[in-house]
């Protein structure tokens, strides 16, 4: 084992820093480095995404009062106290400032048309949209792995096969396998709810829906993951040993395919959110993504501008997750991004 194999490797850096300072090591120190600069830029996204928010609603046309509080039920009186309230009696200078102020405050507004604050509005629609997006991305994956696992370095016809309904899956909009659910399964065929529905029979549609828009993708990247790793020496040693093919492809190839789908989970979160806002509209589902929908047809913009900041601070937040979780499984990056 030479010195920079004995570096490289974690549990060694461990036991040297038990005969020392920790934070002294070259490999911590890099590590805290680079955890500041994801954590600031972290930051850097949320308040770019909030600015974003508040520049398109400083550049909407006509008086943003008036739209906050809807066409109804408007008087000169409230539409006074909410410009005070708001800080639209302010230069946008100061607006900006009240603005950002009540952000890092955790005040994400009212919503005048709703009568309730938009922190409220949104944690009590969360549950909805996190157990759907989270139904569809554990029903993807699992999918994906038995496709992966079942069709990788197989006969060409079947792996051809699979290839060829994963893009086309892929390909496919959302709202339109959405709708190609709803025809058969409960126009047609009566088994699940057409709309709303609680339990598990009102999640099943959406969830299939939501999963078949991320199947293909995962699959795909799962597949040639698993083909290089059945290429790779060790593989061939397992073989040598004895070890079966089940055995083989499950406790030795997946793992190695299953690397690249960390930093997929990254990607996947943004597909999910997007996703979640089409299919809560198609099947009537509660969730943020009918919050959204309902705040942009009414012009609720504190609503929106408080989903645009909820959903950066999510988006930031599992992103730097999956780093995190991507220097444990690859212990290479801890040294080559520091």
């Amino acid at each position: 084992m030479s010195p920079q194999d004995t570096q490289d490797r974690p549990g060694v850096q461990d036991g040297h820093a038990k005969g020392g300072d920790p934070a002294a090591t070259p490999g911590a120190s890099n590590l805290w480095r680079w955890l500041v600069r994801r954590l600031l830029l972290s930051v850097v996204v949320v308040l770019g995404s909030a600015t974003a928010a508040f520049v398109a609603l400083y550049l909407l046309p006509g008086d943003p009062v008036q739209t906050m509080l809807g066409p109804t039920g408007q008087t000169p009186a409230l539409v006074a106290e909410v410009r005070h309230e708001t800080g639209f009696d302010h230069p946008v200078y100061v607006r900006y400032g009240l603005f950002m102020g009540r952000l890092l405050r955790g005040d994400l507004g009212r919503s005048y048309q709703l009568h309730q604050s938009v922190k409220s509005l949104i944690f009590d629609q969360l549950g909805s949209t996190v157990e759907l997006a989270v139904t569809g991305f554990v029903l993807a994956l699992v999918v994906a792995t038995v496709l992966a696992v079942t069709t990788a370095g197989r006969r060409p016809l079947l792996r051809g096969l699979a290839s060829t309904v994963e893009l086309v899956l892929a390909s496919l909009p959302g709202f339109w396998i959405g709708v190609l659910l709803l025809t058969f399964f409960s126009f047609r065929w009566q088994l699940f709810p057409a709309v709303g529905g609680n339990g598990v029979n009102g999640l099943v549609l959406p969830s299939v829906t939501l999963a078949l828009t991320l199947l293909g993708v995962f699959a795909q990247v799962m597949r040639e993951g698993m083909e290089r790793a059945l290429s790779e020496p060790f593989v061939l040693s397992s073989r040598a040993r004895g070890a079966g093919e089940t055995t083989v492809r499950v406790r030795h190839a997946l793992r190695h395919a299953m690397v690249p789908m960390v930093t997929l989970s990254g990607w996947s979160v943004g597909a999910l959110l997007s996703g979640a806002v089409i299919i809560e509209t198609i099947f009537s589902r509660p969730g943020l993504g009918r919050v959204l929908v309902s705040a942009v047809n009414s012009r609720d913009l504190p609503v929106i501008s408080g989903v645009v900041v909820v959903s950066a601070v999510a988006f930031s937040a599992v992103n730097l997750l999956t780093d995190v979780l991507y220097r444990v499984v690859d212990p290479r990056l801890k040294e080559a991004q520091a």
